[in-house]
């Protein structure tokens, strides 16, 4: 599945400043090929997360279109949208996510439960967490976690549904460096099946990884060399 932006601007409103608006974005195409690995870096506050949300269908863009091949993906109401992101996109957001009602096995089977059983996807849970050496602790809540199992937990939870796209805000952050190298095995494994990785992040390392590197400076964006 190909992903392509055509002039996405986006604009937050702040009534407290003395520009009463501050330009996120500003007319940014880009085209995501499928089985592409695509890291996209910048200093925090260039826009990088906000251009994420909009092409994983979180954020709605001020103006502009993205399209999953032909599909544009904001002309569809929430009902579609909802299950076209369940079927289609795995997200690792910024911070430590996850349910503290749960177990790190339930969290991970959380999108499975949206729109059908989980039962069939257990065992694939449990090889993504062999694989990311948490699973034995399939049983344990939140709280009893570190920030870097709760980091695997949650990209784990974006791999469950064999998603066509993965977008990740800084996913190796707070991983160690094998762990690091793990991840981003994985998703360079995932890229070669023909899943598509947009990767936001300030780690060096993923470079030798991606095979296309941006840079975000002030909404812009622009090929690194």
């Amino acid at each position: 599945m190909k992903v392509s932006a055509k002039g996405i601007s986006k604009k937050y409103y702040r009534p407290s400043k003395n520009k009463s608006h501050f330009e996120a974005l500003k007319n940014i195409d880009i085209d995501l090929n499928e089985g592409e690995f695509i890291k996209l870096s910048g200093r925090s506050g260039s826009g990088k997360s906000t251009l994420l949300y909009i092409l994983s269908a979180l954020l709605f863009p001020n103006s502009g279109n993205v399209f999953f091949d032909d599909k544009d993906i904001y002309s569809l109401n929430d009902e579609k949208l909802s299950r076209f992101r369940n079927q289609n996109i795995g997200i690792i957001p910024q911070g430590q996510t996850g349910l503290q009602a749960l177990t790190v096995l339930q969290n991970i089977l959380l999108p499975t439960s949206l729109f059908e059983s989980s039962e069939k996807y257990e065992d694939y849970a449990k090889e993504l967490m062999e694989k990311l050496e948490i699973l034995h602790l399939a049983s344990a809540k939140i709280n009893e976690l570190s920030g870097g199992e709760i980091r695997r937990m949650a990209i784990a939870r974006s791999l469950i549904m064999n998603p066509k796209i993965i977008f990740a805000d800084e996913p190796t952050d707070d991983l160690d460096s094998k762990n690091a190298e793990t991840v981003l095995n994985i998703f360079k494994e995932k890229s070669k099946n023909g899943t598509t990785i947009f990767l936001v992040t300030h780690d060096n390392i993923v470079k030798k990884f991606a095979d296309t590197s941006y840079i975000m400076e002030a909404g812009t964006l622009m090929l690194e060399n």
